[in-house]
């Protein structure tokens, strides 16, 4: 198959998830060796799941046939460009490629406007929407500093 027939596919599971009453309109395929391992439609409305849009529903789909956490070798297909969300989860799972086919402006004309996380992203953590408190406790570097300590780590 061609990237042009891999991206068809994740249009059509964007379109057949809308059809279907599962969430937006977003669908990704991931694609390893030239097979697709792994779909995923947005189903945040579905599910009650603000995470479940199609890439990382993706993503989450093909670690699990993969038995690993990264997609190494692998390439994403995705309907549309992805959101902030998405776009961290691709650069934790770190396929080789990504390959889109709307723009974020046309999900915006949707009513997807992802614009604002940006926005918010570059404000001081008092001046955001979400308020964000720091508290500064003795203990916080507890978790890191076991991280350091631990003999079996899996380093990501």
């Amino acid at each position: 198959m061609t990237h042009e027939l891999f991206l068809q596919r994740a249009i059509e599971l964007a379109v057949s998830g809308v059809n279907s009453g599962k969430g937006g309109p977003f669908g990704a395929v991931i694609v390893k060796n030239g097979k697709i391992i792994a779909e995923g439609q947005n189903n945040v409305t579905s599910s009650n799941d603000p995470t479940a849009h199609a890439e990382v529903t993706a993503i989450r789909e093909a670690c699990k046939a993969l038995g690993e956490y990264q997609l190494d070798d692998c390439i994403l297909y995705t309907s549309s460009e992805p959101c902030p969300m998405c776009l961290g989860a691709i650069y934790w799972a770190r396929p080789k490629k990504v390959y889109f086919a709307a723009k974020h402006e046309d999900a915006a004309h949707a009513g997807f406007d992802d614009s604002f996380i940006y926005d918010e992203i570059a404000k001081p953590h008092e001046s955001r929407k979400i308020v964000f408190h720091e508290l500064n406790l003795e203990n916080k570097m507890a978790p890191f500093e076991s991280w350091a300590q631990y003999e079996n780590k899996k380093e990501y």
